[in-house]
Parts: structure tokens; C-alpha cells; sequence
């Protein structure tokens, strides 16, 4: 059975989140850790997490994909910058606890012209430093497309970042993943639409296919090795538009592929609810 979700909003708090999931035929979600710019977050209520967890439990959701927010940039080349990063990071951790065996999935960073050497060993630090031995949370690191000093746009970075933590800290080695965005991976020159064995092959030798937990899936409005991180929905850009020399079949090798298809899907393609409903139906259909 496919595990497909979207993006949804916490404002109404996590138990509402929950019912609109169920209401557009999902059975997972995305949903932002606190404000998407990185502010304050609101206190957490024990018994709104409660429904939830059992919303979740009763209906079989597969395990949520928290996303830190995108502000967040642990390898900066300002102090404050990182110190923000580390102290919310630490934060959201704690506050993840609360729903035990899920993920958080947040963006590498960008070094802004230290290297990519200074990059990784900057964010690899501060992993060490957020995360805990006993944990129950998996975080995970987002594949990006490449743009400017992106950290993570190859799957070597990736490596690099998750072999620091592990030599550092073995003890955090189970709780380190990696969640593929279909539209970052294509942007960043991977030929998924093509060769989408070839790819995960690829990544199963640098990384290992064991520490992929979850899927980004979204379609991408650049052509592959653009390097520019412009999501499209499924069927309009160039991995599923027959105009553009995609194909639907390339989303369904990817919802029926024997490496993913029992990981959760988040869709993040630019779509209101009614919107999201229609992708999840679509891609439900393509995995049989």
C-alpha cells in the first residue's frame, strides 16, 4: 500500500492535522516544526498530540515527516546564524518526543563561500550537538538540487556529513537518514526520469538504500542539472508532462519501486488541499 501525504498546516493544531489528512486520502503528513520564517514556537498541548497519536494509530498512518524550517542553516558563516540553527534544532528534537518513531527532515545548509569541506563539518557538528543518545526520532537530511552553496545537492556530501556524525557519535548512527526530493534530485543532474535504478543504485554504494526513510515527491519545472529547486505538480513539469518529454510513468516506477514503496511520500508540489487530494488519488492509482 502506498504511504502518501502532503504538506499540511499546524496552525489548527495536531489533531486537526490528522482529520484533514483522512479528509483528502492521506495517510501521513508534513507539517512545519514551528513558524516556516524559524521564530518562537507555541507551546505544545500534550492532549491535542494525544488525538493525533490516535487519529494516526486507528487509520494506520505511516510515520510523519516534520520539516524543520528552511531558515535554519547550521553551516552559516555568521555565528548567530549557526547558534540560531543548533538551539532550534535542539529544541524541535525535544518537542518530537512527544510523537515517538517519526522524522525530521531538515535542509543541509549553505556555506556561503567557506567550501564545502567547512560545510560539512559545520553541519556534522551541530548534529552531534542537537541530537541525543536514546533519541526516538530519525533526522533526516534532504536531498538538495545544488543552488549556489548548497550543502547536499551530491549524495557524497550526504556521506560526508553522516560518517562525521557516526565516527563522532556511534551511538546516533540508527537515528541518521535521508529523505530523496524527486524534484531536488532531478534538478541536481540525477536522471531519475530515466534512470531511476541507476540512481538509486548510485546512492545505495555512497550512502547506503538503508538510510533512506522517506520521499519528497514532487515534479520539477527545470530540466535536469538545472540546479534550481522549482517545484511543479505531478504530471506538469519535466519528469511527468508528455510536453515537456516526461511521462506519468516515471512517477509510477517511483510510487511502485521495490526500495521506496514502502517509505512514506510527502507531496510539496504547489497545490491547495483540493489540489493535494487529486495528486494522492492520481498516485494511488499508479502504484495499483
Amino acid at each position: 500500500m502506498l504511504h502518501i501525504g502532503c504538506h499540511l498546516s499546524i496552525a489548527q493544531g495536531y489533531a486537526a492535522m490528522g482529520e484533514t489528512a483522512r479528509s483528502i486520502g492521506a495517510d501521513t503528513f508534513a507539517f512545519f516544526t514551528r513558524n516556516p520564517r524559524g521564530g518562537s514556537v507555541r507551546a505544545i498541548d500534550a492532549e491535542d498530540v494525544g488525538l493525533l497519536r490516535a487519529t494516526m494509530e486507528t487509520c494506520g498512518f505511516a510515520p510523519l515527516v516534520a520539516h524543520a524550517p528552511y531558515t535554519y542553516n547550521p553551516c552559516s558563516a555568521k555565528d548567530r546564524a549557526r547558534s540560531f540553527a543548533l538551539e532550534a534544532m535542539r529544541e524541535d528534537l525535544e518537542r518530537m518526543e512527544l510523537l515517538p518513531g517519526m522524522f525530521y527532515n531538515f535542509h543541509p545548509g549553505a556555506h556561503v563561500g567557506q567550501g564545502i569541506e567547512a560545510g560539512i563539518e559545520l553541519i556534522a557538528e551541530t548534529l552531534c550537538r542537537v541530537m541525543f543518545e536514546g533519541q526516538r526520532t530519525c533526522v533526516l537530511l534532504e536531498t538538495m538540487a545544488g543552488k549556489g552553496t548548497e550543502v547536499g545537492g551530491r549524495f557524497e556530501e550526504l556521506a560526508a556529513i553522516i560518517d562525521r556524525v557516526c565516527s563522532a557519535r556511534p551511538e546516533l548512527a540508527e537515528c541518521l537518514g535521508v529523505c530523496l526530493d524527486t524534484c531536488h534530485v532531478h534538478d541536481a543532474g540525477y536522471d531519475i526520469a530515466g534512470d531511476l535504478d541507476g540512481v538509486l543504485g548510485e546512492f545505495d554504494r555512497i550512502v547506503g538504500l538503508e538510510r533512506l526513510r522517506a520521499v519528497h515527491l514532487n515534479d520539477s519545472k527545470n530540466p535536469r542539472g538545472a540546479r534550481k529547486d522549482r517545484h511543479a505538480r505531478i504530471g506538469e513539469g519535466y519528469l511527468g508532462s508528455k510536453e515537456l518529454g516526461g511521462s506519468l510513468a516515471v512517477f509510477e516506477r517511483i510510487v511502485r519501486h521495490p526500495a521506496l514503496c514502502a517509505l512514506p511520500f510527502i507531496l510539496e508540489t504547489p497545490n491547495e488541499l483540493s489540489g493535494y487530494a487529486a495528486e494522492i488519488a492520481l498516485l494511488r492509482g499508479l502504484a495499483g
